[in-house]
């Protein structure tokens, strides 16, 4: 597979962070590889939400090679808990070790591994590496989004466009709206979803209330730096904390269909 040239990447500090994350990412990759597909152990956290002795390995490794290397910084991530010295430090790695568990333990292709580096509550570094799409997105600030080395960009106007998103949610849009648009499948993993907005496989993709800050800070920066956005219901953009805040409604996208598609969101 074809790597992201990173010399694209001007300022030398972030172009080592992200050359950094793409390859413990990788390795993050082959560590769950060992278990896909080979029926591994399964329990689950509030009693609805699945992880995997996959998860754990790929987070215990990520965090022992990242916070080896960048020890000031801090660690979010979804399977282990933050360390309580961590409450002031403005720059932290935000991980989800598998992104797409559900999808990971039915034998499905679209999971990744997903880490970003946020800086005062916004994303400056991200990765997704999807080992059974054949797939690595990479993404710096002000430095563009690749897939597999090539520059990517969010799909142009479409006549009919393609969004994702939960049933409820697109159920809500005007029925004109409604009408003008294709349904595509559902993908269990977001940040792979937020992806293909990035990558203009769809058009936009709405997000159900309650994603954490793992499962898409890393896939907002590769949009973002594909030419698109995400739009919480005020209009912002999210922000992330070392808290592990839970996002509100949002919506994915780009142009006039994000702005129509926030309609159905906003307040």
């Amino acid at each position: 597979m074809p790597e992201t040239d990173l010399r694209i990447v001007a300022d030398r500090s972030l172009r080592a962070d992200l050359e950094l994350l793409q390859a413990a990412a990788r390795e993050a990759g082959r560590i769950a590889g060992r278990y896909f597909r080979r029926n591994p152990e399964v329990w689950y956290k509030d009693g609805k939400s699945p992880v995997s002795e996959a998860d754990m390995a790929v987070d215990r490794f990520l965090k022992g090679e990242l916070l080896a290397a960048r020890p000031d910084f801090g660690w979010l991530s979804e399977e282990t808990a933050e360390e309580p010295d961590q409450a002031l430090r403005e720059t932290y790695f935000v991980v989800d070790p598998i992104d797409g568990t559900r999808a990971f333990l039915k034998g499905l292709p679209t999971w990744c591994v997903s880490i970003a580096i946020v800086s005062e509550g916004r994303p400056v570094a991200g990765v997704l590496d999807c080992p059974e799409m054949d797939e690595v997105y990479l993404a710096a600030a002000q430095s563009g989004a690749h897939l597999n080395g090539r520059q990517i960009s969010v799909g142009g106007p479409s006549t009919k466009p393609t969004v994702a998103g939960p049933d409820s949610m697109i159920d809500a849009l005007p029925k004109g709206v409604r009408k003008g648009i294709n349904r595509h499948p559902y993908i269990p993993s977001l940040a792979y979803r937020i992806a293909m907005v990035a990558n203009g496989s769809i058009d936009a993709t709405f997000v159900r209330p309650n994603a954490h800050d793992w499962d898409i800070a890393a896939a907002e920066l590769v949009l973002q730096e594909a030419g698109g956005s995400i739009k919480m219901a005020g209009g912002n953009a999210p922000r992330y904390g070392l808290a592990g805040s839970r996002q509100g409604a949002m919506v994915a996208g780009s142009g006039d269909l994000l702005d129509r598609l926030h309609e159905t969101i906003r307040g």
